[in-house]
């Protein structure tokens, strides 16, 4: 595999026949959410979920996901907009962030479960275990753009990045990290962490709704606190770090507090 990815330069069209052309990226962010989505109505029949329940949530996820992920992109690369407001509406060129999505899906399923009434922790928790699996592949989508790369590299495993899509100050280097595949195999094994706790809350019953979902963000945050460290893509600074550093420190600070409490609330 690594030498497949060191020596193959990527097209971001899947298909095309005309003028209608179908690029990788979508193709995989629709299969991902398609995995997501299985595998969040798999875990729901083991808690006794409504058949549709999931089906008719989606609806709500993608509309706070989009939202959420343009938003905050814009937010924090404002001085990429501020000239041109109208490309603020151009989502085709790129700019979704991740801790958006999060941000969109976590708003919209308080919605829906306050419309349906159900408990929403746990229904963040089997959401976040199909949003990890999700993202592990929907990132791969990020390789077809040849974006999400990091620092210039030697190694076997470096990727080739066609001289447009370098930054100029890389110019002169011609293989980058994968982060994409760094991200990749981190949510996957994010995801098996998440299944395996599942299971475990089957068998005992002795779990706190709302914690496997509290895992996740800590995970999550974990993952991409280290790997900002070799990206490259345009973030601004604080402190010596960069944007998504900064939020996933306040992630999981914020959720360490509130799960510290929480199980104390419970007695555990």
């Amino acid at each position: 595999m690594f030498n497949f990815l060191h020596t193959f330069h990527p097209n971001s069209i899947f298909l095309k026949i005309g003028p209608l052309e179908i690029h990788w990226y979508s193709l995989l962010m629709i299969a991902g959410g398609a995995l997501g989505l299985f595998i969040a109505v798999r875990l729901a029949r083991f808690y006794k979920y409504e058949k549709n329940f999931f089906y008719d949530l989606v609806l709500y996820w993608v509309i706070g996901a989009i939202l959420g992920a343009r938003i905050y992109y814009v937010i924090y690369a404002w001085e990429l907009y501020r000239e041109n407001w109208i490309d603020i509406f151009k989502i085709w060129q790129g700019g979704l962030a991740v801790h958006g999505i999060m941000i969109g899906g976590f708003i919209a399923t308080i919605i829906y479960c306050k419309k349906k009434r159900v408990d929403f922790w746990l229904t963040a928790d089997l959401s976040a275990t199909g949003l990890v699996s999700a993202q592990a592949i929907g990132r791969i989508g990020n390789y077809f753009n040849q974006e999400i790369f990091g620092r210039p590299t030697e190694s076997s495993w470096g990727i080739p990045i066609d001289i447009v899509n370098r930054p100029f100050e890389f110019m002169q280097f011609e293989y980058f990290h994968p982060v994409f595949l760094y991200e990749v195999l981190g949510n996957i094994l994010i995801a098996s962490i998440l299944l395996l706790v599942h299971r475990r809350r089957r068998k005992t019953g002795n779990w706190i709704s709302g914690n496997i979902f509290f895992i996740y963000l800590i995970l999550y945050s974990i993952q991409r606190f280290f790997l900002e460290f070799v990206r490259i893509d345009y973030s601004p600074h604080l402190c010596g770090l960069r944007w998504a550093q900064i939020f996933s420190i306040l992630i999981a600070a914020v959720v360490a507090v509130v799960f510290v409490y929480r199980r104390k609330r419970a007695g555990r």
